[in-house]
């Protein structure tokens, strides 16, 4: 069980726009395998170039070499992503190029821009009518190239339907992670980007030329290794008092803060943590529901029962006897 991730490169893409999405999704593998979730999908990730020559050479100096040519990619692709530079690369003199890309389009789960990679979207007529963003330096000549694409030059990336745009350099890493979480959950996402020494990940609406100084003035720091922590400690006590306890605040002021942080009570995020991370063992597993409940934080199998039918409306046995 294996989705297909492959990453277009046009010829000057950037460095970070092409490693750094890769490096996301083979993270997630990698802490897939660490989860004890075997029964995941996992990634099969490549790099393909736009043009013959399997060379990509980005603006640092750095060359990198692709794995093959896009017209020899034979195999379904799920996701698609496309990644461009700071160095305009138009994909017009490219006619075949455009019409694979059309052509994945109607058969790929999902498709995707990183930085300029929206140009060569845009090209194949894939951006008519939609709201999408790229790095701001170009965005509005991305919207005086093509008038009928909505540009929005301020979220780090926008999500519609299946089509995903996304700013330059670290924004393909949001995206990706943002990928991650939708396929393997919150528990994985929030493990790779521990890995990765990231913010946990930025959301969709943030923007994308004062989101890091604004975080720089404002986030608590502390409180963002949260997440972190209740993850990593799902079996222990995680009531208010000891989370506050835990970064010398008050269970009041504690609890006020994480909620205008992250949109929901203490007790809200940590209940939705341990039983997503129960469901996607109990599916991905072969962990007795006895040991899923432990290691979820639940009293037990019939408490872990109780809480799986008030959340999703079945209980745990009826999802495994459906694998």
């Amino acid at each position: 069980m294996r989705r297909h991730i492959a990453l277009l490169a046009t010829p000057n893409a950037q460095a970070l726009e092409v490693t750094g999405p890769i490096e996301v999704f083979a993270m997630a593998n990698r802490k897939l395998r660490e989860a004890g979730r075997s029964g995941a999908n996992t990634y099969d990730i490549s790099l393909i170039s736009a043009v013959e020559d399997l060379h990509i050479y980005s603006a640092s100096g750095l060359r990198i070499l692709a794995e093959r040519c896009y017209s020899e990619c034979q195999e379904p692709i799920d996701t698609l992503l496309i990644a461009g530079g700071l160095d305009l690369w138009s994909a017009s003199d490219h006619p075949d190029l455009l019409e694979w890309i059309r052509k994945q389009e109607k058969q790929v789960r999902r498709i995707a821009s990183v930085c300029t990679g929206a140009f060569v979207l845009a090209e194949a007529g894939l951006l008519e009518g939609k709201r999408v963003t790229t790095h701001w330096y170009f965005a509005q000549q991305l919207q005086e190239r093509f008038p009928a694409t909505i540009v929005d030059p301020e979220p780090i990336f926008i999500r519609s339907g299946k089509l995903a745009t996304s700013a330059g350099v670290t924004a393909g890493l949001d995206l990706a992670l943002a990928l991650v979480e939708e396929d393997l959950g919150l528990d994985i996402s929030l493990r790779v980007a521990r890995a990765l020494v990231l913010f946990l990940r930025r959301s969709e609406g943030e923007n994308q030329i004062s989101t890091s100084l604004a975080l720089q003035g404002t986030t608590r720091l502390p409180l963002r290794e949260i997440p972190i922590y209740i993850l990593e400690h799902l079996s222990d006590d995680l009531s208010v008092e000891a989370l506050a306890a835990r970064l010398s605040m008050s269970p009041r002021n504690f609890s006020r803060v994480f909620a205008e942080e992250f949109n929901r009570t203490p007790a809200t995020f940590v209940e939705e943590l341990r039983l997503d991370t129960a469901r996607r063992l109990l599916n991905e597993s072969e962990k007795s529901m006895d040991e899923i409940a432990a290691n979820c934080g639940f009293g037990g199998a019939d408490q872990l029962r109780r809480a799986f039918k008030r959340k999703f409306g079945y209980t745990p046995p009826a999802l495994r006897a459906a694998r």
